[in-house]
């Protein structure tokens, strides 16, 4: 697709607005974004960063300078485009294709720079300038996908690939652009090109108030504690940490417990006091649904009939089978085949656990039936009892930058044999995060890499990679890549220790971020992560497996006090362990991936849905609605789904599991962590982007179609 259909799909996928106290000290939201001139002498946004790498100057931007290079870029991108559709000579792919490969680069810039900040470190004059600037951004997208001249020139390559001498690559591109077009409504007549202007303004306005409604709702919801004692369980650490948080936002004396994105919380897998784990849970689940401002329920229900009406203009069933259509998966009954193949056993193997945990209350004598929001407290018990392992035993082992240093980067240098060299010198957009050269083996510069790990209230919740820099084959520029987690930030002087799913969460991300950096493709709109939602996470899935690889775990699993390693012992309780509570983990996501896929086969004439009806009729119809285990995310606060590019796209996790599995078999049958294994994995898959028909690469690679055995086996729940 060209750099005007993937900017689109970046500005989806970055549409996370967040809310809270901190931002940039550079920030001077007390001038007028508008009244600022578009001035590339004094606004940053305006020309390529001087910076290696081109890297952002974020100690030179303003926040009044985004609202005039959004404006000024998109009239930019739309004279390169006018010029395009207007050439008159005939059509070509140099002239057309590629021409729009070379386009907008001022509003690409400025997109990249704006939304990777709003996620990550927003304030009330980005929330602001979002709001005005997403609808605004919508029109743009379609006052070019829906330009007949353009799409006539795009077609007229199209009908004449065979004929013109492209190769392969190429070819792909020109079937990615006219078929992106296609979906955003080219073929329409006039009265319905008007109609889906409409419906698109609108889905990205309320895409954002989504967004600023969540993450507000989210800080507001966390749990204030006035009692120590309710907090008995938490380490001495966590305890401080909470009082921290409390006294950051002027609760003097008392606790502050926030919440992440998902349902489970941290912390109730250690408060003994049952009450407050309840309440714990309560605020979790109810964060978005409180009858005030930031209550999400309105937006969701008109948010999914509007994407029922714009599928059925497009020609769709409903808005998965739209959605899909471009995708590995193709149709909706495939990823639900997918999904509800495993509801079984993962069921199964969660009744099992529930059974145990009962077992561990009625023994201590505590008189009621388990509850979601005891799960995690007694699934600890469980494991301490069944596995002699205790999640207090594991953390000193873990120091988030060991692990990244001697754990993530190791494996990265085992494998591909690439090294990393900390930037002081680079400005980044908030001080707690860090910047890494990365070099190619043989000493070539590769990509820069920013880490932003530490949880904040102005930072959405979840863990993401993306990019403020991507890999363009056309004019050369090598990819700025960024990794953003909330692990819980330590209180002063004491060390970042992580649980083993924070590790995990590390590798994963990471993932990401190599199939950035090694991208090797000559169109940037086909390069790196810009594949379809079920292939893009199968790297970083991928990534995950050698997080436990015998040699890197070695690396990296040392005690933060003494550097002596972790005791061969209590490396063998996790490997044991490795299945534990699967059933739970597999049945909770699969909950979430199947209410996702309810709210997005409804018909365009469906009537607006009662959320919490609506929800449990799903999980009722899908047979997941087990009371013990919630659904990762609720309808309300399911950030993937209603703003995060993930609609009907959530079960693409589990898709891309059963080929990260399966390719995990494959270095195990060819000697596991090898740099020639690396190299075969680098060229075959993470340098090739979109670059060739997504199922075709993962055949070349493996030889044949994946298995979900591995996936299945690996889950424990076969």
């Amino acid at each position: 697709m060209s750099r005007t259909v993937i900017l689109a799909a970046a500005i989806s996928l970055a549409l996370a607005a967040c809310s809270g106290k901190e931002s940039t000290p550079v920030s001077d939201a007390q001038t007028p974004a508008a009244q600022q001139p578009a001035d590339a002498s004094t606004n940053p946004l305006l020309s390529a960063s001087t910076l290696p790498f081109q890297a952002p100057p974020f100690d030179r931007i303003k926040d009044s300078d985004y609202l005039p290079a959004f404006n000024e870029g998109m009239k930019q991108h739309l004279a390169d485009v006018r010029k395009i559709a207007d050439n008159p000579e005939p059509a070509t792919f140099d002239n057309t294709i590629e021409a729009l490969e070379r386009g907008g680069e001022t509003l690409d810039r400025v997109s990249r720079v704006f939304f990777g900040l709003v996620q990550a470190d927003t304030n009330e004059a980005r929330q602001k300038i979002q709001e005005e600037v997403a609808p605004k951004l919508a029109e743009h997208q379609d006052e070019i996908s829906l330009d007949p001249k353009l799409f006539a020139r795009i077609k007229t390559i199209y009908d004449q690939r065979a004929s013109l001498g492209l190769d392969p690559v190429q070819t792909r591109l020109v079937e990615r652009d006219y078929q992106e077009f296609v979906r955003a409504g080219a073929q329409l007549n006039d009265a319905d090109k008007a109609s889906l202007r409409k419906l698109n303004v609108e889905e990205t306005t309320l895409a954002t108030k989504f967004h600023t409604r969540l993450v507000a709702a989210t800080a507001a919801a966390a749990v204030v504690v006035d009692d120590k004692a309710k907090l008995a369980g938490l380490s001495e650490e966590e305890i401080n940490t909470a009082a921290a948080d409390a006294k950051a936002r002027n609760l003097e004396g008392k606790f502050l417990l926030p919440l992440q994105n998902t349902t489970q919380q941290p912390v109730l897998a250690s408060l003994t006091d049952r009450d407050q784990r309840a309440a714990v849970l309560k605020a979790s689940e109810t964060r978005a649904e409180r009858g005030d401002a930031n209550d999400t329920r309105e937006t969701v229900q008109r948010l999914a009939q509007l994407r029922a009406q714009k599928a059925k203009l497009l020609g769709f069933e409903n808005y998965a089978a739209y959605s899909l259509a471009d995708q590995m998966a193709k149709t909706p009954a495939a990823a639900l085949k997918l999904l509800t193949d495993t509801v079984p056993a993962a069921t199964s193997k969660a009744r099992g656990e529930i059974t145990e945990m009962q077992k561990v209350i009625d023994a201590q004598k505590g008189g009621f039936q388990l509850a979601a929001s005891d799960w995690d407290f007694y699934a600890e018990q469980v494991r301490k009892a069944q596995y002699d392992l205790d999640e207090s035993q594991i953390k000193p082992y873990f120091e988030m930058d060991n692990v990244l240093q001697n754990g993530v980067f190791y494996a990265a240098t085992q494998l591909y044999g690439i090294t990393f060299k900390p930037r002081t010198d680079i400005p980044t957009y908030h001080p707690d995060m860090k910047v890494y050269e990365v070099f190619d083996k043989d000493g070539t510069s590769l990509a820069l890499f920013y880490t932003d790990y530490f949880k904040r209230d102005s930072k959405s919740g979840g863990a993401w990679m993306d990019v403020f820099v991507e890999q363009n084959g056309l004019t050369g520029a090598k990819p700025v890549i960024y990794n953003v987690c909330n692990f819980t930030k330590p209180a002063a002087g004491q060390p970042a220790l992580l649980s083993f799913d924070d590790v995990t969460t590390m590798f994963h991300e990471f993932g990401h971020a190599l199939h950035g950096m090694f991208s090797n493709v000559k169109y940037p709109s086909i390069a790196g992560t810009s594949t379809s939602r079920d292939f893009v996470e199968f790297p970083s899935q991928f990534n995950e497996h050698w997080a436990l690889d015998p040699k890197v775990f070695a690396n990296y699993a040392k005690n933060y006090k003494t550097g002596e390693p972790m005791p061969q012992a209590l490396v063998d309780k996790i490997l044991k362990a490795r299945t534990f509570n699967q059933g739970y983990a597999t049945t909770e996501y699969l909950s979430a991936a199947l209410l996702d896929l309810a709210w997005h086969t409804q018909p365009a004439d469906a009537k607006l849905q009662d959320v919490a009806p609506f929800e449990a009729a799903a999980l009722k119809k899908f047979k997941v609605d087990l009371a013990q285990v919630p659904p990762r995310y609720r309808t309300t606060y399911f950030d993937h789904i209603w703003g995060g590019g993930y609609s009907a796209g959530y079960y693409a996790y589990f898709w891309a599991e059963v080929l990260d599995h399966d390719s995990f078999e494959w270095f195990k049958e060819h000697g596991g962590l090898t740099p020639g294994n690396g190299q075969v994995f680098r060229d075959k898959i993470l340098s090739r982007g979109n670059s060739v028909e997504l199922a075709d690469l993962y055949r070349e690679f493996r030889g044949k179609d994946p298995s979900v055995e591995p996936l299945l086996v690996n889950r424990g729940l076969k």
